[in-house]
């Protein structure tokens, strides 16, 4: 049986369970204390929009910001 699940702790009690689990064969910790690695926002997003679109919407932006200085 091959069934892998990534869980999150939101209990410290809860760690001395799985510990428990462990030592009697239920389970198996591949990676303890695992920390995914946090991708920045600019790979995220990277070529979602065009060049154009990005800079229709630059100027979009620069528009609005002008219209509220003129209040």
């Amino acid at each position: 049986m091959d069934n892998t699940m990534l869980i999150q702790i939101t209990n410290q009690k809860a760690v001395g369970l799985i510990h428990e689990l462990e030592e009697l064969d239920l389970i198996k910790v591949l990676k303890p204390n695992f920390v995914p690695a946090k991708q920045k926002l600019s790979d995220k997003y990277k070529g979602i929009i065009s060049k154009e679109q990005g800079q229709n919407l630059n100027e979009h932006i620069k528009k609005m910001r002008s219209e509220w200085s003129n209040i």
